[in-house]
C-alpha cells in the first residue's frame, strides 16, 4: 500500500470533508512520522510495526477516527465529552478537524496497548 491509495481515497470526498480529514492525516503523520499509510478495510489508516493504530474514514454526515482497538475510548471518556462515538468509531463534524492534543492521546493509548 502506498501513500497514493489515500491520495486517491481523499480525492474521491466532497469539500469540505476532504480537507478535514487532510488536516487529520497531517496531524497523524506528524504524530507517528514512522507510520506506513495503508488501506485497511477500505479507509486510510497508520501501521506501525505490522500492527494498525489509526484510521479514518468520512460518511455522508460526519467523518470518523478509527482507534482500531474497542478500549481506546474508555481510557479517555472525559477528553470525548461532546463527541458522539461507538467502541470502534468517533464521530466529528465535516467542517471541524479533531484537536492535535486529543489526537496525540488517542494515539498514545492506542501505543500503549500494542506494547503490552
Amino acid at each position: 500500500m502506498s501513500t497514493r491509495e489515500i491520495d486517491d481515497y481523499l480525492a474521491k470526498v466532497e469539500a469540505p470533508k476532504r480537507a478535514t480529514l487532510q488536516k487529520l492525516r497531517q496531524t497523524i503523520r506528524d504524530i507517528l512520522p514512522d507510520a506506513e499509510e495503508v488501506i485497511s478495510y477500505g479507509m486510510p489508516g497508520f501501521r506501525l510495526n505490522g500492527q494498525m493504530i489509526v484510521g479514518f474514514a468520512a460518511f455522508k454526515n460526519h467523518l470518523a477516527y478509527l482507534p482500531h482497538s474497542g478500549s481506546v475510548f474508555t481510557a479517555l471518556r472525559d477528553d470525548l465529552a461532546g463527541y458522539t462515538y461507538t467502541d470502534g468509531s468517533l464521530h466529528f463534524p465535516i467542517d471541524k478537524p479533531l484537536p492535535k492534543t486529543l489526537v496525540k492521546k488517542l494515539i498514545a493509548v492506542r501505543l500503549r496497548q500494542i506494547k503490552t
